[in-house]
């Protein structure tokens, strides 16, 4: 397994906006559209990658968690689908319906998306606030495969918890670790 950290964008930084297809519903959605009232999570997350894989019951947890107390969660897959087919649009419907994934998962097939938000790996993690402002990027938790940490989101949820709480998220923040995202060749 590669181990690619996050680039770990500024803080401050506004999210950049999109408009890129959910690949359960087939509608084109933006951040706007995604977007929470008390905060944004976007997830650059795939379908392969053994870290997603080991990741994916919490991110389901933190959706059914949180998005009923006003955060949106926005999942986004921007692999390159010719050399990795197993992250091909129709496959990630089938992620998300077995998974049971109560945000959208949306495919950015220029990788603009990736690009814009300074993505690096799977999973990369950026939570905004309110007003759009990215306040925490970096892990999930310090759980990897293998690592026999348990899984807990305990980083991300600190982070939503204080945001929802009206206190400043730390800024001591870890980098997440995960695969590298596939770049299409041109790139």
């Amino acid at each position: 397994m590669a181990r690619t950290p996050s680039t770990m964008l500024a803080l401050g930084t506004r999210a950049p906006d999109f408009l890129l297809p959910d690949t359960v519903s087939g509608k084109m959605r933006s951040f706007a559209d995604l977007k929470g009232g008390k905060g944004t999570l976007v997830m650059f997350i795939c379908n392969h990658c053994p870290f997603v894989i080991h990741v994916n019951p919490e991110l389901v947890r933190l959706g059914n968690t949180y998005i009923p107390k006003g955060i949106g969660l926005i999942a986004i897959s921007s692999n390159d689908v010719e050399n990795y087919p197993e992250d091909h649009p129709d496959k990630m419907r089938e992620t998300a319906l077995k998974e049971g994934y109560p945000f959208p998962y949306l495919y950015d097939a220029t990788q603009q998306t990736a690009l814009d938000y300074q993505a690096a790996c799977t999973p990369d993690f950026y939570l905004f606030d309110s007003a759009d402002l990215l306040v925490y990027r970096g892990q999930l938790d310090s759980s990897r495969p293998g690592n026999n940490i348990p899984l807990s989101g305990e980083d991300i949820r600190k982070a939503l918890d204080d945001l929802l709480e009206g206190r400043a998220v730390s800024e001591d923040q870890k980098p997440s670790i995960g695969c590298n995202i596939k770049w299409k060749p041109d790139f």
